[in-house]
């Protein structure tokens, strides 16, 4: 059972969830590629091969991390809060009733933009910031995260 779907109080429903983006594969990916195309290299003191395999291992650490993180990650807007979690062992979890959400902010790249991710900054009343990396479509979250608190 998830995070969200255990801490929902009576009568409140999960009306949308957000995802982390495939995106956060990418870089480990590059990396494994990089390091397999570095272990074909044969250069005269042997370095090569040694490169390659030290730049596949980053490559696998940074697909393992992204995995976690993607597992890990939890966002939604319930009919009376938004929560956010990330983490596995140690816990990160913002709860906010609907009037105590001042605004969302959207801070996308131009990968981004073209893929279809971004980060999402919750603000809260009192100076409160979350910001949560990396996720799917964050411009149609905030739009249903304020159609719901508008609604509220």
């Amino acid at each position: 059972m998830s995070y969200i779907d255990s801490n929902l109080m009576t009568g409140e429903d999960v009306v949308h969830k957000g995802h982390i983006h495939w995106f956060v594969f990418v870089p480990g990916v590059f990396f494994v590629v990089l390091g397999i195309s570095l272990l074909g290299i044969d250069q005269e003191n042997g370095t090569g091969p040694v490169f390659g395999f030290i730049v596949s291992i980053i490559g696998v650490a940074s697909m393992i991390k992204a995995a976690i993180a993607k597992a890990t990650t939890e966002l939604a807007v319930t009919s009376k809060r938004v929560i956010a979690k990330t983490g596995l062992v140690s816990r990160n979890t913002v709860e906010l009733n609907h009037q105590k959400v001042e605004s969302f902010q959207v801070d996308q790249s131009i990968m981004g933009r073209i893929f279809g991710f971004g980060t999402l900054v919750i603000n809260g009343t009192g100076g409160g910031k979350t910001p949560i990396k990396n996720i799917s479509s964050p411009l149609i979250f905030r739009r249903q995260a304020m159609e719901i608190i508008d609604a509220s």
